[in-house]
């Protein structure tokens, strides 16, 4: 079958690969539909691997190190029910849930799968990968989709549970005041749900131009260029001394200063990136003003896997999430490198989520 691979920094490559064995017992095979790219694929892609196993260390759990087929927001039909398999069937449409972990730790023993010592996620840490033609994981990972929601849909199932885990393990409260940094993909579904879910004034902080428009068309009620303006000098006046509540989803050092500066005393700041380089912070900002600053990793996994996941379905059948906002383009697996990770990467592009159709 055909997979785009991971082999080292820009190198991904498009190629033939051995079909995944299986199903065995509580698994099923799924015949891959539609896959995202993430922004953890494009950090992979240009300073990796981060998460991807690197060649003589393998992941605990898999056991696999790179080449690594990649892919973790996808989503497809299932082909074939492994024995004991009892709530999926032959020709349903599954988002995979691809939280890989060890159910060994005390994270795993608390119920914390997401933050498994030993884990990772399918297409980062072995496992398959959602840039492959068919996959085979575990029943539990399968999350069935309603006949009314698009099967491509399901592969945005992923990246919307990143910014609904990150709100609801935020200090967020309805009708709070809050400032996002960053309105790429993930920013974008932390303002569709802080929407959903009743905030007050939301600022969206974003420099490029498209992807603000798109954060005001989604529930943003003010946006700024921080190019052309000073954000957390700005939020601040217009909140009369801050946000309630932040989220940092830019990655770099001055939007996580920024998004402390623009909360207000007793508030919360919320780092949902995965960051590249160190940055610096100064702790009387915290101390002086009693603000706590907490970090959000992906979404509940393991047993939990339908939790968010479902709540996030749940929600693209109510309509309070618009999924089809994000997508920028569909491209062809054979084309993923060009016009997905190049694409996504250069600074003339605007888009903001590109989905693999496969």
């Amino acid at each position: 079958m055909r997979a785009a691979v991971y082999y080292g920094q820009e190198d991904v490559r498009v190629e033939d690969i051995e079909e995944p064995e299986g199903p065995a017992a509580n698994e099923v095979r799924v015949a891959v539909e539609a896959c995202g790219i993430c922004g953890s694929d494009l950090h992979e892609y240009t300073a990796g691997p981060i998460f991807i196993p690197d060649e003589g260390e393998p992941n605990p759990v898999t056991g696999e190190e790179l080449p690594i087929p990649m892919g973790h927001e996808f989503a497809g039909e299932v082909t074939e029910v492994g024995e004991g398999v009892s709530n999926i069937s032959v020709g349903d449409h599954v988002a995979v849930n691809p939280i890989i972990y060890c159910d060994e730790c005390q994270h795993c023993e608390a119920g914390n799968y997401h933050l498994c010592e030993s884990g990772g996620f399918i297409g980062l840490s072995g496992g398959g990968g959602g840039l492959s033609e068919e996959v085979v994981v575990p029943e539990e990972k399968a999350i069935t989709l309603p006949d009314s929601i698009p099967t491509e849909y399901g592969a945005l199932v992923e990246p919307f549970s990143v910014g609904f885990h990150a709100v609801q393990t935020s200090d967020f409260s309805a009708g709070d005041s809050v400032a996002v940094y960053g309105t790429g993909p993930i920013g974008l579904t932390v303002i569709q749900v802080l929407q959903a879910a009743g905030a007050g004034t939301i600022y969206g902080v974003e420099p490029q131009d498209s992807r603000r428009h798109l954060a005001s068309e989604v529930g943003a009620d003010k946006t700024i260029n921080p190019i052309e303006t000073d954000a957390a000098e700005y939020i601040t006046e217009q909140t009369d001394g801050g946000v309630d509540v932040a989220f940092e989803a830019a990655g770099i050092e001055q939007t996580v200063q920024d998004a402390i500066a623009s909360t207000a005393p007793s508030g919360n700041i919320t780092i949902v990136s995965i960051f590249e380089e160190t940055v610096e912070l100064n702790p009387n900002e915290f101390v002086m003003g009693e603000r706590t600053l907490s970090g959000t990793l992906a979404y509940e996994g393991g047993p939990q896997s339908d939790e968010e996941f479902g709540a996030v379905i749940g929600m693209f059948e109510s309509e309070n999430l618009d999924p089809e906002a994000l997508i920028s383009s569909r491209i062809k697996l054979e084309n993923v490198v060009e016009d997905g990770f190049e694409a996504l990467l250069s600074p003339e592009q605007e888009a903001v989520k590109i989905l693999v159709e496969l």
